[in-house]
């Protein structure tokens, strides 16, 4: 209980920041195999018993990003996947470079969003009718926040075979990367 009283403190102050125009992205290079580990290690007991995937394309590069801002995204995603999915369901995350983009995708084969829920995700307070126990509808739209802070969109997509389909896609940056730099020194 003092976990998910925990988790829904730090959504509600993370809603306050981002209506109050608190939040600016502290961006730096990252690995994204850096963040979706951490997160992984952060939501652990939430994804105990489900599979989990994970995806990385060895030829994805850094992504600037604020990594605590876009480990929230990821960790609020995968909450979600985990409270509304079966404890033997999958869960994958895929991550790669899309043209000009980084994209990263989690997935699940769980139940999906009625369809005329799909539209209302995103809103703050929005519970899908006849959902779980556990939140108060302020993940996602604090996920999307998040995302549109780094100029990036987030989307959601009911999957044809079950299950629901998270999109995130984010500017990638090019230029001199800081790690680029040490491997030649």
């Amino acid at each position: 209980a003092s976990e998910r009283l925990d988790n829904i403190v730090q959504n509600l102050l993370a809603m306050t920041r981002l209506e109050s125009g608190l939040i600016k992205p502290r961006r730096d290079w990252t690995d994204m195999r850096d963040v979706v580990h951490s997160c992984l290690a952060k939501v652990g007991k939430e994804l105990a018993g489900h599979t989990v995937e994970i995806n990385i394309s060895p030829s994805l590069p850094l992504v600037k990003l604020d990594f605590a801002l876009f480990e929230q995204v990821l960790v609020n995603l995968l909450r979600n996947a985990a409270l509304h999915t079966q404890a033997d369901s999958s869960i994958t995350v895929n991550a790669d470079a899309e043209g000009k983009e980084c994209l990263v995708t989690i997935e699940d084969n769980g139940p999906g969003f009625p369809p005329d829920s799909l539209k209302n995700v995103f809103e703050k307070f929005y519970r899908v009718p006849g959902s779980k126990t556990g939140g108060i509808g302020l993940g996602l739209s604090i996920a999307q926040g998040f995302v549109l802070a780094h100029g990036g969109t987030l989307t959601v997509e009911n999957l044809p075979q079950g299950g629901a389909k998270f999109t995130i896609r984010l500017p990638l940056e090019t230029g001199v990367r800081p790690n680029a730099e040490a491997a030649d020194e």
